[in-house]
């Protein structure tokens, strides 16, 4: 993490091997918990080896956008990185998810959720000064971690303030989601109320972030009184605001990275993939040169080739009203760029499924560092919850609860009027129509497209080959139930 520092010791290699590609595969009598959590300084570098896990969730982001209908899965072939190209096509399965796909996924966020329930389970050893902080902390990467599998996975084994441990496997149940949100909405409220707004150090865990996350999970449930109390509060009460229309261009550069629309975002660094040092070879952000132009010469020097993957759809290109601030930002059309650039290319024969557009928002920019594998450390951090993001969801909640539709329209044209829109006069139906619609353009490319779908009900008309009653979930990877020795039912459909 690039400001939060990253402490390395036996306490953290210990965590990594206390869940492993086994679900879970160590020694139940661990000396660790003796020995450790003696000190305030063993809390924190325990704190920092959770926060570590948020650099793994670039591959979520990506997954996702390819599982909507704002992408195409890209790379170089049609046999390239085959698990994504199946969510891509939806027809993904439980069997070979192995290194890199789904199975890779479920295991980190296991791992993530038992790094912060390894705190909690002794968060009452050692008393300190900060140990309310450190807790709150805790409980907000809990939560985050939670969101994701839930979205993901639904029912998902779950403990509370306890690890996982070996043998546990052969006797935890899948909890049912509903039991998974209250848990995230405790841990988010809790965080809420026990952290600032404004941290010492960039990167930590806020209020506004607790806030954020606490009322789109509430919108994920359709608790829109709830989504729509929460997210005002922020909105009244938080520090964070758009970006003008003259600075919102450069929003998605490293030298605007926490910037005051960024109300939680993840850090990378450039720290070499293949070292030691990472653990899962994801110190960097992954997607960025993922989603690069392959073959790309950039003759301005201001971006970096990639691998072609997660390619926009013209579809989503003509979503963008005319004029709309936010298209070239967001999208870079390759053949437009090299026009504008001469003695700029690109190698357009050797892609597949090329569309001539690209995630501009995360794709590698000249000038990072790259120490060691140019795939696995891009120090480009991602934008997780933006301010943007909050006025959209909370304009959502007030329309679809029938709480308010002026003080949702007012939020929407906020967004709109910073992208250099005319505001919409809409109500009712009409509006949570447009609401949609401007998530679409707004966030497009940052992962949220598919779960908007699915939440809403509308991802078997807008996704090809979406199956209803089977597509809202994904797969528990075929490796992952055997090892449970079969307890778990797979999710429907799979």
């Amino acid at each position: 993490m690039k400001n939060i520092k990253i402490i390395y010791s036996l306490f953290t290699v210990f965590i990594m091997l206390s869940c492993s590609n086994d679900f879970v595969n160590v020694d139940p009598q661990d000396p660790s918990s003796e020995s450790f959590f003696n000190s305030e300084q063993d809390y924190q570098n325990a704190l920092v080896a959770a926060y570590d896990y948020l650099q793994t969730t670039s591959k979520f982001v990506q997954f996702a956008e390819i599982a909507s209908d704002n992408t195409l899965c890209g790379g170089e072939s049609a046999i390239d990185s085959p698990y994504v190209q199946q969510i891509d096509d939806m027809i993904h399965s439980a069997v070979g998810q192995g290194d890199g796909g789904l199975r890779t996924m479920w295991q980190w966020m296991f791992e993530a959720v038992n790094r912060s329930n390894y705190i909690m389970e002794f968060q009452d050893k050692t008393d300190f000064p900060n140990k309310t902080s450190v807790i709150a902390q805790t409980r907000f990467l809990r939560a985050y971690y939670n969101f994701i599998l839930v979205k993901w996975w639904g029912d998902v084994p779950m403990m509370v303030d306890k690890r996982i441990r070996l043998g546990d496997q052969y006797t935890i149940d899948r909890t049912p989601k509903a039991e998974v949100y209250a848990l995230i909405e405790q841990d988010l409220i809790f965080a809420a109320a026990n952290l600032p707004y404004v941290q010492s150090e960039t990167g930590r865990a806020t209020k506004g972030a607790a806030e954020a996350l606490l009322g789109k999970a509430y919108l994920y449930q359709d608790k829109f009184s709830d989504a729509a109390t929460v997210l005002e509060s922020l909105i009244n009460n938080g520090p964070h605001r758009l970006l003008t229309s003259t600075e919102y261009p450069n929003m998605f550069e490293r030298d605007n990275e926490n910037n005051i629309e960024s109300v939680f975002e993840v850090q990378y660094s450039d720290v070499d993939g293949g070292s030691f040092d990472c653990f899962q070879c994801l110190e960097g952000n992954y997607a960025s040169y993922f989603n690069g132009p392959r073959g790309f010469v950039d003759s301005t020097g201001k971006f970096d080739a990639g691998y072609s993957f997660n390619v926009p759809t013209q579809e989503v290109v003509d979503a963008f009203e005319a004029g709309d601030l936010r298209l070239e930002t967001s999208i870079l059309d390759i053949e437009q760029y090299i026009i504008d650039n001469p003695g700029s290319s690109y190698a357009a024969d050797q892609g597949y499924e090329q569309t001539g557009y690209f995630n501009r928002k995360i794709m590698a920019r000249k000038g990072d560092l790259n120490i060691g594998d140019a795939a696995l450390t891009n120090p480009d951090n991602y934008r997780a919850i933006r301010y943007a993001d909050v006025l959209l969801m909370a304009a959502e909640a007030l329309n679809r609860g029938s709480i308010s539709d002026e003080r949702a329209r007012g939020y929407l044209n906020e967004v709109r009027n910073r992208a250099m829109l005319a505001d919409v006069n809409t109500s009712g139906t009409n509006l949570t129509n447009d609401i949609y619609k401007e998530r679409r353009v707004e966030l497009v490319g940052e992962g949220h497209r598919f779960f908007d779908l699915v939440r809403t009900g509308n991802a078997a008309a807008e996704i090809d080959g979406f199956q209803a009653g089977k597509h809202e979930l994904f797969p528990i990877p075929i490796e992952e139930i055997v090892l449970s020795g079969n307890r778990w039912d797979n999710n429907p459909g799979y």
